[in-house]
């Protein structure tokens, strides 16, 4: 039994659908949630991505079916909650991690640029959620967990297209949580700081020390630090909590 699961119990039997599986903080949430004993449907535009991502899944031992889809669409959207509903029967777990960045200052920033991350980030979370709401109604339970940013608290110049689609998911999240309390379907948002990714590679050494410098724990994080979270809030550990956010940013908010 992994650590995972000694400490917050096992997620055996149940199903999770991952969005935004394919790289990152996606992928790492996935991953984790199988070694804590979930069989997922990861859900990606990049199909080989995916396929890299359920690779990793399968070599715990667990279940894993790729739904490439477009969280923008929501014929995509429905298609794949479809398919991970016919393959696994159920879904117990929806983690909403798909989301981009077009940062720009607010006098510089396009139309494009703010449909964009706007559309993806917060329409992208509300179309998944409201495709799972029903089934997860109907079987009377339920984790919803999304992943916004402090960035969607404390605002950041350059990105009021990224902190408006992230505070927009904090504000739906705690609404979704009111609306479904009462079915025993829960609605969490999981906050993450600087998180050592893809994005964060391309920063030059002198943005990360001065962003490093920012963090009162004076280092990133890594996506195993959201993803322990991500299975604390999928498990039954958690089964009193809904509708909080949870900050995973190295104090960066005291």
């Amino acid at each position: 039994m992994g650590a995972s699961q000694s400490v917050l119990g096992t997620l055996d039997g149940k199903i999770a659908l991952v969005t935004g599986a394919s790289r990152g903080i996606g992928r790492g949430i996935a991953t984790a949630l199988a070694e804590a004993g979930a069989d997922l449907a990861l859900c990606a535009r990049d199909a080989e991505k995916l396929a890299e991502t359920a690779e990793l899944v399968t070599n715990t031992g667990r279940s894993a079916e790729c739904v490439v889809a477009d969280v923008g669409d929501s014929g995509s959207v429905a298609e794949a909650v479809v398919r991970t509903l016919e393959v696994f029967g159920r879904i117990d777990v929806l983690v909403n991690n798909a989301g981009v960045t077009d940062d720009n200052l607010l006098i510089r920033m396009t139309d494009d640029e703010w449909e964009r991350v706007i559309h993806t980030n917060l329409t992208g979370t509300y179309l998944f959620t409201r495709a799972v709401t029903k089934p997860m109604m109907k079987q009377r339970s339920g984790s919803i967990i999304n992943i916004a940013s402090i960035i969607g608290i404390m605002g950041n110049a350059g990105q009021s297209n990224y902190a408006a689609s992230k505070g927009g998911i904090i504000a739906l999240t705690k609404s979704v949580a009111k609306e479904l309390a009462s079915r025993n379907v829960r609605a969490n948002a999981i906050a993450p700081g600087y998180i050592e990714t893809d994005m964060t590679e391309e920063l030059t050494d002198e943005v990360k020390q001065k962003m490093r410098e920012a963090i009162p724990m004076k280092s990133f994080g890594v996506p195993a630090d959201v993803a322990a979270v991500a299975v604390f809030l999928a498990g039954d550990a958690s089964r009193y909590i809904t509708g909080e956010v949870i900050n995973v940013s190295g104090g960066l908010l005291i």
